[in-house]
């Protein structure tokens, strides 16, 4: 199976073609710009570097967030978009759970999280169990401090991953100590190469159907809903 993997839910963006369960080339550029610029050539180059043309593709899997609204968007509507020209399966996977692939410790819990501004962290629950990733709380939009506080109940060790340590690494250490294990930085980023594995075990989705997961309302569309709240009480 021939499968491209795109990744532009965040500042990381990520290409990668596998093929039959290899990895046969992956490309992340972790640049703040716009993905919609160097998406495209990155794709290209790959299915160059990998002697790959459009009609040998078998399936295209997609990060479908949560993370960067616009990033989300660009990443989704390039790989729906191929995906229905080349007719073949869509997959999407967690931008959180991919990064949650990067802890090799068994019997660990992980929490990948992504900064979401005004004290907020997209994250969710994870735990390594004889290398397979599991599921323990859902991916959510939550307070930091809120979070950890949760985190510091359960009385275990957790990983953190995220591009955006730096900002809460003290929080974490205050509210966890010795608990919170924060890995080397290397670790931080998203690796396509992995999305592309994971992407040729998973379900395929309905190309019509499928929508970023945002978790959150974009600030605009909750503003907009205040409003005509507002009005109604008016």
């Amino acid at each position: 199976m021939n499968v491209l993997a795109i990744d532009t839910s965040n500042q990381v963006l990520g290409v990668a073609i596998s093929k039959d369960d290899e990895i046969k080339a992956e490309y992340t550029a972790n640049i703040k710009r716009n993905h919609s610029i160097g998406l495209m050539p990155a794709i290209d180059h790959i299915m160059k570097e990998t002697e790959t043309t459009p009609d040998q593709l078998d399936r295209i899997v997609i990060a479908k967030g949560p993370g960067s609204y616009t990033g989300v968007r660009i990443g989704l509507a390039t790989a729906k978009t191929m995906a229905w020209t080349l007719s073949i399966p869509i997959v999407a996977v967690s931008s959180l759970e991919l990064l949650a692939h990067n802890v090799r410790q068994q019997n660990i819990l992980i929490s990948p999280f992504f900064d979401a501004r005004r004290g907020l962290v997209y994250t969710g629950l994870y735990e390594n169990n004889h290398d397979r990733i599991f599921i323990k709380k859902e991916d959510q939009n939550i307070k930091m401090d809120q979070w950890l506080e949760e985190l510091k109940s359960l009385q275990q060790p957790v990983v953190f991953l995220s591009q955006d340590i730096k900002l809460h690494q003290v929080i974490i250490k205050e509210k966890l100590g010795q608990a919170a294990s924060i890995p080397s930085v290397i670790d931080h980023l998203p690796r396509p190469g992995i999305l592309a594995l994971l992407g040729a075990q998973k379900s395929p989705e309905s190309v019509h159907e499928l929508t970023p997961n945002y978790i959150r309302m974009v600030e605009a569309e909750a503003n907009w809903l205040k409003e005509q709240e507002n009005k109604q009480h008016g």
